[in-house]
């Protein structure tokens, strides 16, 4: 199928209908294109293929009832004045209601959504007083086997922020990413890493100092009821916000460093180096986010380590990567098993609902490996048949189709960390209004047809490993690196089970969350942790 960057602006498209009975290569895979000719509701004004007619349901113009997507798209209270940047067009919104916007929602999940017939019919919009809100509760109630919600994922993004964070990795922000490692008295948020060029890195500040004083707010030992100040600090919303922060370092406290919010752009593969010597070297990979600048960083940081000798194991760390664009998972899954191990194989399945919403013939939902750039080129690859993934419950999304699919063709994964966070599903995002919405719109499985991984990815036996805040990243005596290191060398990660003692985990502090609890990076947007595909024209 032909990928396009997520945050591409949605061209009027015209895709073929579902091919009929179709030989797959991938054995036990029986994923159908769907039937039914059900609703392709494309959002501000840009429907995907013909539209359809309208579903059951009153219309009566309050939101409740079904109606097809596609007749009330654009339809805004408040509609946006100027150009589009992205098409260099007027915005298509006109003037609309509230109850249009909800009767679009409405309209729209029930033509797209994975679970379109799991959402309880006793829900009603009026009881809603936003587009929005109304959104976040049109989803299944069903759980996971461990009892976790099927559908954790639900989210809206404004339209013009979500553009920038996911072609660029733009977002506003200090430059810094926080893990709180306690979230109670005494509490204990630790920096997890800082962008290159930020307002954190011009500050001095490095992984592993821990925050003490925020605006004068004693971060340690202040009430739950008196914390929210902390958290909005850390989570600035608007460009040139201040707040001022003491950290401590080796026990050592700073002087208090004033951070000014600015535009931040994230440095996806922030740290690459071999360790060892020639012959038996192990590769290390920082890989922090699936956008479309990430590309060129990773086929860079690729070819660094095929020079001298090139490497015969590689590290991957992504335990701060939430996913992001498809692509860019199977570009990077391709250059680490090379063109034998993926010729001719399938990166991963997309199965949408049974209504098939996007018109999609079954070969364009099989996914292969990508094999070059976006301008054409051909990606490096590495020709390994043995990663070892150092994982969190933060690796997410894309993150873990990198997983699933190199499993799916043979390549031999080890996981070092802690469970990942269990999504083998995607978006296809969709403007309305300013606000673009993700819903679950479809599954992926790979070559070998898995993708019930619902529940996350569990590290080898014996490598559940804490996070090190002791230790920069990429130090072999970081304690993960460390553990995927002897598992290479040993054949065992001879790591702390999850049932050890948080006091005896390097990086961690008396009292501080164990590791089948792991430190949750904060803020964290939703957008940080997606599998999200955007729709081109079928091929004429």
């Amino acid at each position: 199928m032909a990928f396009h960057n997520a945050g591409a602006s949605r061209r009027s498209r015209t895709l073929a209908a579902c091919a009929g009975a179709m030989a797959l290569a991938l054995a036990g895979l029986l994923a159908g294109c769907g039937g039914g000719g059900g609703g392709g509701g494309g959002g501000g004004g840009f429907p995907i293929g013909v539209a359809p007619p309208p579903n059951p349901g009153s219309g009566n113009g309050n939101g409740d009832g079904i109606v097809a997507s596609s007749t009330v798209a654009g339809q805004c209270a408040a509609p946006r004045p100027g150009i589009n940047p992205e098409t260099g067009r007027a915005y298509p919104d006109v003037a609309g209601t509230v109850d249009n916007e909800k009767s679009w929602v409405r309209g729209w999940i029930d033509e797209t959504y994975l679970w379109y017939d799991e959402v309880p019919t006793t829900l009603k919009a009026s009881d809603y007083a936003t587009p929005q809100t109304w959104f976040d509760v049109l989803k299944t109630p069903a759980t996971t086997p461990s009892g976790r919600a099927k559908d954790r994922f639900h989210f809206t993004n404004n339209t013009e922020t979500y553009r920038q964070q996911s072609e660029g990795g733009v977002s506003v922000g200090y430059g810094m990413e926080t893990a709180t490692v306690r979230s109670s008295v005494p509490r204990n948020i630790r920096i997890a890493f800082v962008e290159p060029g930020s307002p954190a890195a011009a500050a001095g500040l490095v992984r592993g100092a821990k925050l003490v004083i925020v605006d004068g707010i004693d971060v340690v030992s202040v009430p739950d009821s008196e914390r929210d100040p902390i958290f909005r600090a850390l989570s600035p919303r608007a460009l040139g916000e201040k707040h001022t922060f003491t950290f401590e370092v080796d026990g050592t406290r700073g002087s208090p460093i004033e951070l000014t919010a600015q535009r931040i752009t994230s440095t996806p593969v922030q740290f690459t180096r071999t360790i060892g010597p020639a012959g038996s070297r192990v590769g290390y990979l920082l890989f922090n986010d699936h956008i479309t600048t990430a590309e060129a960083q990773l086929v860079a940081a690729v070819n660094t380590l095929k020079q001298d000798g090139g490497i015969q194991d590689l590290v991957l760390d992504m335990r701060y990567n939430g996913g992001g664009q498809l692509r860019i998972a199977s570009q990077l899954a391709y250059m680490v098993a090379g063109a034998a191990a993926t010729n001719g194989k399938t990166f991963e399945l997309l199965t949408f609902n049974d209504k098939n919403p996007y018109h999609r013939t079954l070969a364009q939902n099989l996914t292969p490996f990508v094999t070059t750039t976006r301008a054409g080129q051909p990606l490096p690859t590495l020709n390994l048949s043995r990663v070892t993934l150092l994982t969190s419950g933060g690796t997410c999304s894309a993150s873990e189709s990198v997983i699933n699919s190199l499993r799916g063709v043979g390549v031999t994964v080890n996981i070092v960390g802690t469970t990942t966070c269990g999504k083998p599903y995607g978006f296809v995002p969709q403007d309305n209004c300013g606000t673009t919405y993700f819903a679950v719109n479809f599954k992926g499985v790979n070559q070998a047809g898995f993708g019930d991984y619902g529940d996350g990815f569990a590290p080898n036996a014996g490598c559940v490993v804490s996070d090190d805040f002791n230790h920069p990243l990429g130090d072999p005596a970081e304690r993960r690196l460390a553990a995927a290191l002897r598992l290479r060398d040993t054949g065992s990660c001879a790591a702390p089970t999850a049932s050890a003692k948080a006091a005896d985990t390097p990086g961690l502090e008396k009292g501080d969350t164990p590791v089948d609890d792991e430190p949750v990076l904060l803020p964290r947007s939703p957008l940080r942790e997606n599998r999200l595909i955007d729709l081109l024209p079928a091929p004429v």
